[in-house]
């Protein structure tokens, strides 16, 4: 019988800290699910370690390698190959509290449907304090968008998905040399047809270690400036206020300026915006080839 979540951890050179993640699926109290492995090129004894728990046989796993595409790219191949009606993603320094795959699947039994886009949870610290805000009580879904936007919930929450609706919302973009797209790219697309139903339950704890994707956003920037302006362009499109999308024209502007493209308020979708945020995003620009912080812009 095929479990009905998939649980995909992205992995490049962790495997210190992937024992964390597979400790947890250990405990859980449902054994409903199935843990999908991408390898994104890891150079350590990741693949040794994987193939010493899958003989171990306590926990089901898919064991994926591929070349190093990034984060996104990662998520691209779980997305092609998950085979369940729900997907969650643990990150490789994250793990799950011991009943997150059994209130993910029973919540997702009593109100789960079609006309959703699946479940939002939150996450904690390893010390169980939740990250940033819980979610409206009185809110039974909403989009992610709606989420922070309207509602003001803050900090990063726990998104299971309908695979039906990762698979047919269009892949991340890969860029040549670039390794890294905002995952929010997915996310604000599927925010145009579905609502998540919400969950105010701890599904993951989160770990923010500074090797992570979340800790190097600076330099994600830098190194990643085409898919930064490929992002801020869908995120400017579908902005949910005024204040929003100028901050997006805000980055947009500084990306450009890194492209040397002289042709970014043309290519925009709110020119109008984007002329008025360029006075900032010129001073965003010289701000991050200056700064060495890591903690001033968002990741998404």
């Amino acid at each position: 019988m095929t479990p009905i979540l998939t649980v995909f951890t992205p992995t490049f050179n962790r495997a210190y800290t992937l024992h964390l993640c597979y400790e947890s699926l250990k405990r859980q109290t449902s054994k409903d699910f199935i843990w999908l492995i991408i390898d994104d090129g890891s150079t350590d004894n990741t693949k040794e370690l994987v193939k010493r728990w899958i003989t171990e046989n306590i926990v089901p796993i898919r064991y994926h390698y591929q070349e190093n595409l990034g984060m996104h790219g990662a998520h691209n191949t779980a997305y092609e190959l998950v085979d369940t009606e729900l997907n969650v993603c643990i990150d490789s320094d994250d793990y799950m509290p011991d009943d997150a795959v059994e209130k993910i699947t029973d919540f997702w039994k009593r109100f789960g449907s079609e006309r959703c886009a699946g479940i939002v949870g939150l996450d904690a610290s390893p010390d169980g304090s939740v990250i940033g805000t819980k979610m409206p009580e009185n809110l039974n879904k909403s989009t992610l968008s709606n989420l922070y936007a309207k509602q003001q919930v803050k900090g990063d929450k726990k998104l299971v998905y309908r695979s039906e609706v990762t698979r047919k919302t269009p892949p991340y973009p890969i860029f040549p040399g670039e390794k890294y797209c905002p995952l929010s790219y997915k996310y604000i697309l599927i925010d145009q047809e579905y609502s998540l139903l919400i969950l105010n339950e701890i599904l993951c704890f989160v770990e923010y270690l500074p090797d992570g994707s979340s800790m190097n956003i600076i330099n994600q920037y830098k190194k990643n400036p085409k898919s930064f302006s490929f992002f801020r362009k869908v995120a400017m499109r579908y902005a949910p206020s005024f204040r929003e999308r100028f901050r997006e024209s805000i980055h947009y502007v500084s990306t450009n300026l890194m492209l040397r493209n002289a042709k970014f308020l043309f290519e925009s979708p709110n020119k109008f915006t984007t002329l008025l945020a360029t006075p900032f995003g010129i001073a965003l620009y010289f701000y991050i080839l200056k700064t060495g912080k890591t903690t001033v812009l968002k990741s998404s």
